[in-house]
């Protein structure tokens, strides 16, 4: 479980958006493009707070995504 009050981690993208799934390899949260697809089917993963179905979800600047406790925000370089 996360700490209450603990900071996501901050993590940078190069474009305007990216898709959740590959969101979540990027940010270290897991570690193959299948487990994206499975963790998300799951209901196991939380966009701003939110649980979310769609590996395709576009994310933007300060979207915050939550899995297994860890949280990762959407950051611009």
């Amino acid at each position: 479980m996360a700490h209450p009050g603990a900071e996501p981690l901050d993590v940078v993208i190069s474009d305007d958006s990216i898709r959740l799934g590959q969101f979540l390899k990027l940010a270290g949260l897991i570690d193959s493009g299948a487990d994206a697809k499975s963790v998300i089917a799951d209901g196991l993963v939380t966009v701003n707070g939110e649980v979310e179905h769609r590996r395709g979800r576009q994310l933007r600047r300060a979207d915050v995504v939550v899995f297994d406790g860890r949280g990762a925000r959407v950051a611009d370089g």
